[in-house]
């Protein structure tokens, strides 16, 4: 099926549309073999609260961006590269239902479905391209992921020394590498991710001696099915985005 449709002028045409859609900010997404599988709206679960954004499965990428008119206009286009994409599927806890965590080395995140049937044919995509990218290139499935950032709601105090209360002054910061919400003081250290990033990331001192020890496996990143109070509460005030790289989410 995917063969049949990669020249197929109505897949072109459906492309063009994405990236008519992304304008000028965004990649050209275009070329020879790339088939756009599907598309739709799922609730992403970002730093401060949960948003609506814009998914597009192709059979090589993830794409996602944020909704300024919904099926006429996008902003901040991401690109992911599915063969190093895992999913894992994520029990329903309160409000938050319909759940599955998309995990890469250099980012992860939770998304949800409106509906169970949509989070099974979501999750069902995604591996079918994964499998076929895989297949294809002989290559083995990521083992790599980045830690899923806890919400800053999620933590009232440091996750790490479990006293220092957040305030506007104290601010929240994100682990890079286990995802945990901490205080300043328990993340002052910097460490080189180079799945994150080119240069050394914040990360709290728990993991930072793990690492300096050598001792991945033992820092593992935070639990990724915790968040059930984080559509019911949003301090959005007291996080701080010019420490997040991604201060849209």
């Amino acid at each position: 099926m995917v063969d049949r449709l990669a020249n197929s002028e109505a897949n072109t045409r459906r492309i063009s549309i994405v990236e008519n859609c992304f304008g000028a900010a965004g990649q050209p997404l275009t070329i020879p073999g790339r088939v756009l599988i599907g598309e739709g709206v799922l609730t992403k679960l970002c730093r401060k609260k949960p948003k609506a954004r814009q998914f597009f499965l192709f059979n090589d990428i993830l794409v996602y961006g944020n909704i300024v008119i919904q099926k006429k206009k996008y902003n901040k286009q991401h690109i992911i590269p599915l063969e190093n994409v895992t999913i894992d599927s994520i029990k329903d806890e309160g409000d938050l239902r319909n759940g599955w965590l998309i995990k890469t080395p250099t980012k992860s995140f939770a998304v949800y479905a409106a509906t169970a049937t949509e989070k099974s044919e979501w999750m069902n995509h995604i591996n079918k391209c994964v499998t076929d990218l895989l297949s294809k290139s002989g290559k083995t499935p990521s083992n790599e992921h980045a830690a899923v950032w806890v919400p800053d709601s999620e933590a009232t105090v440091c996750m790490r020394c479990q006293k220092a209360k957040f305030t506007p002054v104290n601010r929240r910061h994100h682990c890079r590498k286990c995802g945990f919400v901490v205080c300043g003081p328990c993340s002052e250290k910097r460490f080189l991710l180079p799945s994150q990033s080119s240069k050394p990331v914040r990360i709290c001192d728990f993991c930072y001696d793990l690492l300096s020890a050598g001792d991945m496996a033992t820092c593992q990143p935070a639990r990724s099915d915790s968040y059930s109070q984080s559509l019911k509460s949003s301090l959005n005030d007291m996080s701080d985005d010019d420490d997040d790289d991604d201060s849209s989410d």
